[in-house]
């Protein structure tokens, strides 16, 4: 690790990105003994890091490398409590499942640890899932489901999603498939995640998420994810949502392979996930160096009702309060037809405010403001759409994976779902992205950014009309790799 690791332009602070080379979809996300599992894509093998509080990072060792087989894709990983596989000696155990890729071909393979996910060994009699002949067949999510008493495997196949159980992780058999006239079509379905949770904290109203991320197409100009709410036996899900309607999970750029970590104790109750900070237009073509790609911050999921719909939330875990230093505060701070300069800067920060008004057109937060650069988010009121636009937010020559220059100056909007004349806004800045949690983490924006060093300034704004901006705090965030 060369002397200035963590300290180039652009490294972001406060998120996961690997020291050297390329990080893409979070892979084996599980819990054990204390410590949250991240393995992470680097060019077909497992990199691996790990975490007492999904805060502070230790890296270690890659974990599972390319063999005979192919190399190793995406996957899971989860704790055979019960040693269901023998492969444990009746004590727990890890066990990896991931796809084997080998000229074209993909397979779900298994690995396992005896010690802790420090050493992995690949199950002789691998693949344990051969490829039934298909082209995409890959990136299985695999979960206990204890009414049946059996492991399940959600793995995506094309534009749909399959569904396999086995008594032991080893010995697989076919269940269902789901995704033919569901949601959106528009490229190969990828990273499945299938999780049940409680709507509104009720355990008798539990129902079933399954999460997919699509990858990369015209039609949603890039890759980016989606989910359905409906039920789960063990063998079939069944869709709740119409058919037609798409759910998308997050309404930036940047927010992909999203994946919930397995295992977290019951006396903590959460469902935790987070995703691959880039998109497939760009994935490894951004200015950043040694490194490329880094992970959101880590979210907490839950099924709220909002007026007469459930819906899927995303709300930053409470874990990330304790980088927060002394906060620059203000409350009922009024902006009329004009920008408000905050006697605040930092490139890294978190902010959270509830603006209110009556009668406005636009209003919103300028981040990392310079003379001719700003990220701005915000609402338009006039129609009813948020949004967050880094058209001034600095470098964007960027060529994409097909060679050619890419759009990505942009500005990106969605309808708002509640309504009223409050709006919270949450934001996490950092060197060089930008997440915003609208609403209560209702709609969330995930965005990369690629500013000057000295575009430090935070401003308000509001046009054709006044904004209040109340309960503004702004917590300037440590490093979590200079302790």
């Amino acid at each position: 690790m060369h002397q200035e690791t963590y300290a180039e332009p652009y490294r972001l602070q406060y998120h996961l990105s690997p020291p050297e080379g390329p990080m893409s979809d979070p892979n084996g996300m599980v819990y054990f003994e204390g410590e949250y599992h991240q393995f992470y894509q680097f060019t077909g093998r497992w990199g691996h890091a790990v975490s007492r509080d999904l805060v502070y990072w230790e890296h270690l060792p890659l974990a599972i490398d390319r063999d005979e087989l192919g190399d190793a894709w995406s996957g899971s990983a989860v704790v055979d409590a019960k040693d269901t596989s023998g492969l444990f000696g009746g004590k727990p155990g890890l066990v990896a499942i991931f796809t084997h890729c080998k000229n074209g071909v993909q397979s779900q393979s298994i690995a396992y640890s005896s010690d802790r996910g420090r050493s992995w060994r690949k199950y002789n009699g691998n693949p344990v899932l051969p490829n039934s002949g298909l082209k995409d067949f890959r990136d299985p999510k695999v979960i206990w489901h204890p009414e049946t008493g059996k492991w399940v495997m959600v793995v995506s196949a094309d534009k749909r999603v399959q569904f396999y159980s086995s008594p032991n992780l080893i010995d697989w058999a076919f269940e269902s498939e789901f995704g033919e006239g569901q949601g959106s079509h528009a490229a190969v379905w990828e990273c499945p995640d299938l999780f049940p949770l409680d709507v509104d904290g009720d355990p008798a109203r539990r129902k079933w998420v399954l999460h997919v991320s699509i990858g990369d197409n015209d039609e949603t100009d890039g890759s980016t994810a989606q989910y359905f709410i409906g039920r789960f036996d063990g063998k079939r899900f069944v869709n709740d949502l119409p058919p037609e309607e798409v759910r998308w999970t997050d309404f930036g750029q940047d927010f992909y392979a999203a994946v919930s970590y397995s295992d977290i104790p019951d006396q903590d109750g959460r469902r935790i996930w987070l995703g691959w900070m880039s998109n497939w237009k760009y994935p490894f073509h951004v200015p950043t160096s040694p490194w490329k790609g880094a992970m959101s911050v880590p979210r907490v999921l839950r099924l709220r009702t909002e007026g007469d719909t459930v819906r899927l939330v995303q709300e930053p875990i409470d874990e990330l309060k304790k980088l927060r230093e002394v906060p620059w505060t203000a409350n009922g701070l009024e902006v009329s037809d004009g920008t408000r300069k905050l006697a605040f800067e930092g490139a890294c920060y978190e902010f959270e405010m509830t603006v209110e008004w009556e009668k406005v057109e636009e209003f919103g937060v300028r981040m990392r403001v310079s003379g001719s650069e700003a990220t701005e988010a915000g609402y338009y009121v006039s129609g009813n759409r948020l949004f967050v636009d880094r058209t001034r937010s600095g470098f964007s020559d960027i060529i994409g994976r097909s060679g050619k220059p890419v759009q990505f100056d942009k500005c990106f909007e969605t309808e708002r779902i509640r309504e009223g004349n409050e709006l919270k806004m949450r934001g996490f800045v950092d060197a060089s992205s930008v997440e915003i949690f609208f609403d209560d983490g209702l709609q969330t924006f995930t965005s990369l950014i690629y500013p000057n060093g000295g575009s430090t300034g935070l401003e308000l704004f509001a046009i054709g009309g006044a904004a209040v901006f109340r309960n503004l705090r702004v917590y300037p965030i440590k490093s979590i790799w200079r302790r």
